[in-house]
């Protein structure tokens, strides 16, 4: 593979002074989920590196992605009883071990005293693109298959966007204040999606197409509370933390410009996306949604894994992801219908080589810290000094 240095000398000195900070107030996490954790981190041999663990939740969020784009790849088989209910129990187990490999990486590399930047970096790289792979994976529970009630495909896209989005906002007040405030989100959609993977295996996924309380179904009562979480909860919290810090006079950024240059980025990117979604020809997530649904993932997870690195290494954001000019050039063409019936192909192109370009920035920006910071990706030995 062609090794790029897409890190800059700069952004290596950054990564060089860099000290992780971060704040967990989540009841869940702190008075359960931590407990527990604790406890399964002491099984792991000492020899196994935390990256290790990181990567095989990966994995296994990406296989249960592909097993069920096998049996459901339009989101309409689960109305159908199409999907085999053994594919909702290693959903189930697959979804908790991903949650717990990256819930106990990181105590796994502090206990092994191995733990560097390129760990967290490699850890919330993963994390932006795996928030879409536990995304859409399940939305083949609560689709609303021919006939059957639950989310539509741009209802999806509305989720799945309102997640990403939460994540960024994350990483954007990291990005302001330097201490990463884990969102209370997370513990919960994770035990609430290897429930909703045990409830059907167990009743079925008629439990997502009969009302749940008051004529409401579960997919409109989750959406609802989704929303409200991010407008009540997530947004004010992130905009308090920044004011703190300004009050404090610890803001990493001294400008409102600088501040906001990370989101300039993901604020053009579903700009883009929706613009395509609201006006295609050929009604493009209609045709093909999971293939779209995944093209975000895997575009926004390239946006943000460069925030990341600027957040990390305490540099200048960028301020229009290059990935964004081709996009845009596509979304012209479908939407003037200068693509005509060529939209689709077009879609699975831009898809493919996003795809390619993204694993390609992660592989040589892994390897590129590696040297520099003197240590295996995999392998707890040191490398050999040059």
């Amino acid at each position: 593979m062609l090794q790029l240095q897409y890190i800059t000398e700069e952004q290596l000195a950054g990564f060089d002074q860099y000290q992780y900070s971060a704040v967990d107030t989540n009841p869940l996490s702190v008075y359960i989920m931590q407990h527990l954790w604790n406890r399964v981190v002491k099984i792991v041999p000492l020899w196994i590196a935390p990256n290790l663990l990181t990567f095989s939740g990966f994995l296994l969020l990406l296989i249960n992605y592909f097993i069920l784009c096998f049996y459901d790849w339009d989101y309409t088989a689960s109305g159908s009883q199409l999907i085999p209910n053994w594919v909702w129990w290693f959903a189930a187990l697959a979804t908790f071990s991903a949650y717990a490999l990256d819930s106990i990486d990181g105590k796994h590399a502090r206990r092994t005293q191995s733990s560097s930047p390129l760990g967290e970096l490699f850890d919330h790289g993963l994390d932006s693109w795996a928030t879409s792979l536990f995304t859409i994976s399940f939305f083949s529970i609560c689709a609303s298959p021919r006939g059957f009630p639950g989310l539509s495909e741009h209802m999806m896209f509305v989720f799945l966007s309102i997640v990403l989005l939460n994540f960024m906002l994350s990483h954007w007040e990291k990005y302001n204040t330097g201490v990463l405030f884990l969102p209370w989100g997370y513990d919960l959609s994770q035990v609430a999606l290897v429930a909703g993977y045990l409830l059907t295996a167990t009743v079925g996924v008629e439990l997502w197409q009969k009302p749940l309380m008051f004529g409401y179904y579960i997919t409109t009562i989750s959406m609802t509370l989704v929303i409200a979480c991010s407008i009540f909860l997530s947004l004010p919290q992130t905009m308090y933390n920044i004011y703190m810090a300004y009050q404090r006079k610890t803001l990493k950024k001294d400008s409102l410009y600088e501040a906001l240059l990370p989101l300039v980025s993901p604020t053009i990117l579903f700009f883009l996306l929706t613009l395509w979604v609201t006006s295609s020809p050929c009604d493009i997530l209609i045709k093909q949604p999971r293939l779209f649904l995944f093209m975000v993932g895997v575009t926004f997870s390239s946006v943000a894994c460069r925030v990341i690195v600027c957040q990390m290494s305490n540099t200048r954001s960028e301020s229009v992801h290059y990935l964004l000019f081709p996009l845009a050039l596509v979304v012209f063409a479908a939407v003037t219908g200068l693509l005509g019936r060529l939209e689709e192909v077009a879609l699975k192109v831009f898809t493919a080589l996003t795809t390619v370009a993204h694993v390609h920035y992660g592989v040589c920006v892994g390897r590129q810290l590696s040297q520099h910071l003197n240590i295996y990706i995999f392998s707890m030995k040191k490398r050999a000094q040059e």
